[in-house]
């Protein structure tokens, strides 16, 4: 990437910030080595306080303002847009409750501005982030170890929303989930071969609860899903033919049973139910290693029209 006239968006995606936004737009370094411009972009995710009015009195340059809440995925899709459409070469991503320290915003963009990363993590020391408890702790590198398993990654840290994005970047990721961006775009970035690396970042103490989830719980669904979603997506047929081979295997291991019985005349009859249950879960497990080879082509489609979507943008 050239080293001049670059400019950096830095985004915080925003519900209800009023009294931390302050702390948090202080902390937003606006010199940073070999980037000529640094604005910041609020989105304001439906606030029913003063987050946009805090926004404009402390100087935000570009401020995105929903109606109604539409959650962090969306918040994040909108900033995107608006930083692609800014001109941004690159845009950092940041918390509003002032979690991340400003400063490491600079250590975020550096791998970008030298040309070896095209997304750049901050990753989180867990082990010594007092106010997260031994559970979460274990959750956290759990969750992480299993996105670095489905995307090839070597990120420590995948929950983070603290990122640095390049131009490259922005064009090429498309947000499909509804909860969060930050599992999907790091699996999105493994499967289409972008550069991503990670830094060491600093923590505050936290001004506030997380709104993100209610439950541990509601949590754990909601990015186990994401990720299966978004692994399918990209292994498609992969994910299929295992289910589908699963299950024809236990259909021929019933199969195989009744035949046992039947060859040797140990009362055949007695054990028919095997023979019907062996059939229909062998049909259905042809049956959907069929639906993977449709899946497939489907998602052959979709990498055409992403194509597609990435000139779209080059151009607008």
């Amino acid at each position: 990437m050239e080293k001049q006239d670059l400019k950096v968006i830095v985004q915080i995606p925003c519900l209800n910030e009023a009294k931390t936004l302050p702390i948090t737009l202080k902390d937003i370094p606006r010199k940073i080595e070999n980037v000529s411009k640094v604005e910041v972009l609020v989105i304001d995710d439906g606030s029913t306080d003063r987050t946009s009015e805090v926004a404009k009195e402390h100087g935000v340059e570009h401020i995105v303002r929903f109606r109604g809440r539409k959650g962090l995925a969306r918040a994040f899709e909108a900033g995107v847009e608006a930083a692609l459409s800014l001109g941004a070469d690159i845009l950092v991503n940041t918390d509003g409750d002032n979690q991340y320290r400003g400063e490491d915003i600079k250590k975020l963009v550096k791998p970008i501005i030298d040309g070896e990363a095209d997304i750049v993590v901050g990753s989180r020391d867990i082990d010594h982030i007092r106010h997260f408890s031994v559970f979460k702790k274990i959750l956290q590198k759990m969750g992480s170890w299993v996105v670095r398993r489905v995307s090839g990654t070597n990120i420590p840290d995948a929950s983070t929303g603290f990122r640095a994005y390049s131009r490259k970047a922005l064009l090429e990721i498309n947000i499909v989930s509804e909860f969060s961006y930050t599992l999907e775009t790091i699996i999105e970035a493994g499967k289409k071969n972008l550069a991503i690396s990670n830094v060491s970042v600093r923590t505050n103490p936290p001004l506030r609860k997380s709104r993100l989830y209610k439950s541990i719980f509601q949590y754990i669904t909601k990015s186990a899903n994401t990720i299966l979603r978004i692994y399918t997506m990209y292994e498609a047929l992969y994910v299929f033919m295992m289910i589908g081979l699963v299950v024809f295997f236990c259909g021929t291991v019933l199969f195989l049973r009744y035949l046992y019985f039947y060859i040797f005349n140990l009362n055949p009859t007695g054990h028919i139910q095997s023979l019907i249950l062996g059939a229909v879960l062998s049909l259905i497990g042809l049956q959907v290693m069929v639906f993977g080879l449709v899946a497939d082509l489907v998602s052959s489609n979709r990498k055409l029209i992403e194509k597609i979507l990435i000139k779209i943008k080059r151009k607008s």
